[in-house]
């Protein structure tokens, strides 16, 4: 008999960067992507722009789930995205 498998543990997220803007993404490794970020070895938009600072994070079950909240942040406009940051 198998074990089931376990839900893999992905996070949404939002950095601020060193001027004032956001970016957002998804990984299964918060801590080490946060890490990669501020060495410049994350995202290539980062590169110049750290050190960042993490202002929002989201925990999910599923890499779809996370992916769909990336997609809804990147969405949002500015405002919104402090909001979110602020509540």
């Amino acid at each position: 008999m198998t074990k089931p498998a376990q839900p893999t543990v992905c996070w949404a997220y939002m950095v601020r960067c060193k001027y004032g803007t956001y970016y957002c993404g998804w990984t299964n490794d918060l801590g080490k992507r946060i890490t990669a970020h501020n060495e410049g070895t994350g995202a290539k938009y980062l590169r110049g722009k750290g050190p960042v600072a993490l202002v929002y994070k989201k925990k999910f079950l599923s890499v779809a789930d996370a992916q769909a909240h990336e997609r809804m942040l990147k969405k949002l406009t500015r405002e919104n995205k402090m909001r979110l940051i602020a509540s």
